[in-house]
C-alpha cells in the first residue's frame, strides 16, 4: 500500500483550530524559506470562519507561532460568477469572515479576486484567472502546473471539493489550470475552479470537514472503493501523504481509517 493521507479528529472546533493554526504556520514558514512568500488557495463554505478562529488568535508561543499576512498571496480555489459583493461570492465570504478582521500589526495579504468584467462569459473568466496565476507562478509554457504552498479546501456532502463535482467531465481536465463550469449541480450554476491536477500538485493540501452532516461522505471517502472516485477521494489518491484532513469527531464517527495523534 502506498503512502496515505493524514486524518486528524478533534473533540471540538477550538482543538481543531489550534492544530490547524500550527499546521498553516508550518506551511507559511516553509513558503517563506522557499521563495519569501506564502501562496495559498482557499475555498468557501464554512472554511473562512474556521480560518479566522485559527489564525486571528494572539500568538501563544513567540516567533514560531506568528502569522505574517503581509507575505501571503491568497487565491481562490473556486469562485462563483457573481459580483464580489454578492452573498454567493467566495471573495465576499473570505472578506467578511477573515480579511476585514485582520489586525493591522499582522499585515495585509495580497488577495487575487476574479475579474468581474467577465461574469457573463465563464470561459473568459477562467482564462483571465489563469492569467492571474501565470503572473504569480510563471508563464504557462515554462511551468506545467502552478505549485501552491498550501490549498485549504472543504468537502461537500456529495464528496465535491472546489467546484469539482462527482462524475463531472471537469475531473478529466488535464491541461487548463483554471476551468469554467456552467452546470454546477449546486447553485449558482456558473463558476470557475482550479483543475484537479493543480489541486493535487500543491506542496500541502488541507481539508477541513466538520459536523455530523459529513459523516456519511467521510466514511465513503476513507473506507470504500467507490469513495476513491469522488473528487475528495481523487485528491487523497493523488496527493497521498501531502494531504491532511482536519475534522471533528462527529464528522468521522464510524470511519475505520486510522487517525493520527499529532502533526
Amino acid at each position: 500500500m502506498g503512502k496515505q493521507p493524514n486524518l486528524y479528529a478533534f473533540d471540538d472546533l477550538s482543538g481543531l483550530a489550534a492544530t490547524l493554526r500550527t499546521y498553516i504556520i508550518q506551511c507559511q514558514n516553509a513558503g517563506f524559506e522557499r521563495h519569501g512568500l506564502f501562496r495559498v488557495a482557499v475555498s468557501g463554505g464554512s472554511l473562512p470562519s474556521t480560518l479566522a478562529k485559527a489564525l486571528l488568535e494572539p500568538s501563544q508561543s513567540g516567533p514560531d507561532d506568528m502569522v505574517d499576512f503581509s507575505k501571503w498571496d491568497i487565491f481562490f480555489a473556486d469562485e462563483r460568477a457573481v459580483p464580489l459583493d454578492h452573498p454567493d461570492s467566495n471573495y465576499k465570504l473570505l472578506q467578511d469572515e477573515l480579511l476585514d478582521k485582520i489586525p493591522v500589526h499582522m499585515g495585509q495579504p495580497k488577495v487575487h479576486p476574479i475579474d468581474v468584467k467577465h461574469l457573463d462569459d465563464v470561459q473568459e473568466l477562467a482564462d483571465q484567472y489563469q492569467d492571474t496565476l501565470m503572473q504569480s507562478f510563471a508563464a504557462k509554457d515554462s511551468v506545467k502546473l502552478p505549485i501552491f504552498d498550501l490549498l485549504l479546501l472543504g468537502c461537500g456532502p456529495d464528496g465535491h471539493t472546489c467546484s469539482l463535482f462527482p462524475n463531472h467531465e471537469l475531473l478529466r481536465e488535464s491541461d487548463a489550470w483554471v476551468a469554467p463550469i456552467e452546470d454546477s449541480p449546486k447553485p449558482p450554476a456558473n463558476r470557475i475552479t482550479l483543475s484537479l491536477p493543480v489541486v493535487t500538485h500543491g506542496i500541502k493540501i488541507a481539508f477541513i470537514a466538520t459536523g455530523a452532516g459529513k459523516k456519511d461522505v467521510m466514511k465513503q471517502i476513507f473506507d470504500t472503493e467507490e469513495g476513491r472516485s469522488l473528487p475528495c477521494g481523487l485528491v487523497n489518491e493523488a496527493g497521498a501523504e501531502k494531504v491532511s484532513w482536519f475534522t471533528d469527531s462527529v464528522a468521522v464517527e464510524g470511519v475505520a481509517f486510522p487517525r493520527r495523534g499529532s502533526l
